[in-house]
């Protein structure tokens, strides 16, 4: 893992972006494969979903790094009490849930945007089920998440993505 590492803290935004292109698209694949629908053949359509897996990559880099520094001068300036600091369950928990409940949803909105630019459709249909995952599923995950080093968050959040592409595919299959 040394070498996973030195690659992370070495490249950081760019390491971001590699491991959200490739984890990212491959759990949106998967989820069409789970959900037994057929997916676009159109190979430019997958590489700009990849570019915009990346993209988002480096957001939530930026997003972790930032929330971080957010919870820290919160319990400096005494608006949260100091135990959400210093006991490290609770500053994983407070970090995923401020994450998740402030950048999520723009996120997700920023994600959908892009998929309607590149599959060249409009809505937002079916949002809801991807906003409620932010508390079921990303506000667990990420607790996790940020309960590891630093190096080791963004590769995490990509696998998670991985998953719960899984998840999502087996949950539009059965209805």
């Amino acid at each position: 893992m040394a070498w996973y590492i030195d690659w992370v803290s070495g490249n950081i935004l760019f390491s971001a972006f590699i491991q959200f292109a490739l984890l990212g698209s491959a759990g949106e694949a998967l989820g069409i494969i789970a959900s037994k629908r057929r997916p676009s053949g159109r190979i430019l359509e997958w590489i700009a979903k990849a570019l915009v897996w990346g993209i988002l990559g480096i957001l939530i880099k930026y997003a972790f790094t930032g929330f971080k520094g957010f919870l820290a001068i919160l319990v400096e300036k005494e608006f949260l009490p100091k135990a959400l600091e210093e006991v490290a369950i609770l500053r994983a928990l407070s970090m995923s849930v401020l994450a998740n409940s402030m950048f999520g949803p723009l996120l997700m909105a920023m994600h959908r945007t892009s998929d309607n630019l590149i599959a060249r459709t409009k809505g937002y249909a079916g949002i809801q089920k991807s906003l409620a995952t932010l508390a079921w599923f990303w506000l667990p995950a990420h607790t996790v998440t940020f309960a590891l080093p630093m190096d080791y968050q963004i590769g995490l959040a990509a696998l998670w993505s991985v998953a719960l592409g899984i998840i999502m595919g087996f949950t539009k299959r059965s209805s």
